[in-house]
Parts: structure tokens; C-alpha cells; sequence
């Protein structure tokens, strides 16, 4: 039978998004939950709100309090965490990337990567470099993906992921769906699950076990 699914909405740039990358699968796994990975921009998200820039970058105070809270979990959760020298990182080429990676199948493998890249190694994620170099540690085709992340109809399917984001309401990352329930911020990532078993369709497998 059909498990219950979560849809999970991420950016590469955003910390507490990596704290869920880091945490989701094996949580998922044991609720007996599917992921639906969404990867997608908080840029022209944000830019709707008004904001040219992290909130974290124009509220100092905010930002301070997220990395010492980022370091807090990181050492709960035994992530290992080195503050970017440059936040947020552009996630564009990641977030192309990863649009190819949920069809194929590789996807969380990948973000996982990128995360620990960006928020565990300091490196420059919008470099095609980088990001060839995690596709072929993963035994992937680099040039040949790096070349689909920039074809017209890949661009065009993230635009939309990210356009479909703000019309259903979302307004930071990591952010999760169950139906219409949103759930936003990685605190929240456990309750989404639980809400994803609680309310799953009669007969889904989380019910019948």
C-alpha cells in the first residue's frame, strides 16, 4: 500500500534547511513516510516580501542568534558545521541540479553533498567546479548533468517549482507539506511527520501496521 508522503521544500543556501537535509531520511524512514523533494530559490521569495537579502543579513541581531543557535544544533545533531564565509551562497546551479536528481533518483544523496559543502567545508556552491566534482564522487556524469541544469526546459521546471512555493504560501525553508498543513522551519520537521502518519488516507501502509 501507499505510504504517506511529506512534501519537503529546501534551499542549498539556507542553514536551518541544512540541519533538515541532514536529518530527514532516516526520520522518514522510520515513520514509515515517502519525501517528496522540492527543491527551489527563497530569492524571488523573499524579493515579494520586500527583502534584498537574508533576513539574517539585514537584522544582525537575527543573524548572530542563528548561527550560535545553527552551532547549538549541529553539535545536538553531531553535524559538523564551519560558518560560510559568504551567506547566503548562491544555490542556483545546486537547485538545477538537484530538479534533475529528484526524477533520477539521486537526489537526497546530492543535497546531502551540496549541504555539506556549503555549511560543513566552507566551499563555493554556485561553482560548476564544485558541484561537477560532487556528481562524479556520486559516480554521476557531471558534464552531461551540469549541461541538463542549464537546458531551457530545466530552468523553466525550477522557475515554476519556485513560483508554485509562493502561491502556496511558503515564506522560508526548509519548509513541509502534508495536504495543505504547512510546517515551517527544521523544529517542525518531526511534527510534519507525525502529521503525515496521523492523517494518512485509510489503508495506507502507515495505517495497516
Amino acid at each position: 500500500m501507499a505510504r504517506p508522503t511529506i512534501e519537503f521544500w529546501y534551499e542549498f543556501a539556507s542553514s536551518y534547511s541544512y540541519l533538515s537535509v541532514m536529518r530527514i531520511e532516516p526520520l522518514a524512514e522510520q515513520a514509515g513516510v515517502e519525501i517528496a523533494w522540492r527543491p527551489f530559490l527563497l530569492g524571488p521569495v523573499f524579493l515579494a516580501l520586500g527583502w534584498n537579502d537574508s533576513p539574517f543579513n539585514i537584522y544582525p541581531p537575527k543573524g548572530r542568534y542563528m548561527w550560535r543557535d545553527l552551532a547549538r544544533l549541529c553539535d545536538k545533531y553531531g553535524l559538523p558545521l564551519r560558518t560560510p564565509s559568504r551567506f547566503p551562497r548562491n544555490g542556483l546551479l545546486a537547485a538545477r541540479v538537484a530538479q534533475i536528481g529528484v526524477e533520477a533518483g539521486w537526489v537526497p544523496e546530492f543535497s546531502r553533498a551540496v549541504m555539506r559543502a556549503n555549511f560543513a567545508e566552507d566551499r563555493e556552491i554556485s561553482e560548476p567546479a564544485v558541484i561537477g566534482e560532487i556528481l562524479a564522487a556520486m559516480g554521476l556524469p557531471a558534464d552531461e548533468l551540469l549541461a541538463a541544469a542549464g537546458s531551457e526546459d530545466n530552468k523553466l521546471a525550477l522557475r515554476r517549482q519556485t513560483e508554485r512555493a509562493a502561491e502556496l504560501g511558503l515564506f522560508g525553508a526548509p519548509s513541509f507539506r502534508v495536504g495543505d498543513e504547512l510546517f515551517w522551519g527544521n523544529d517542525r520537521l518531526e511534527d510534519a511527520l507525525d502529521g503525515a502518519v496521523r492523517h494518512a488516507p485509510v489503508g495506507s501502509e502507515a495505517e495497516d501496521a
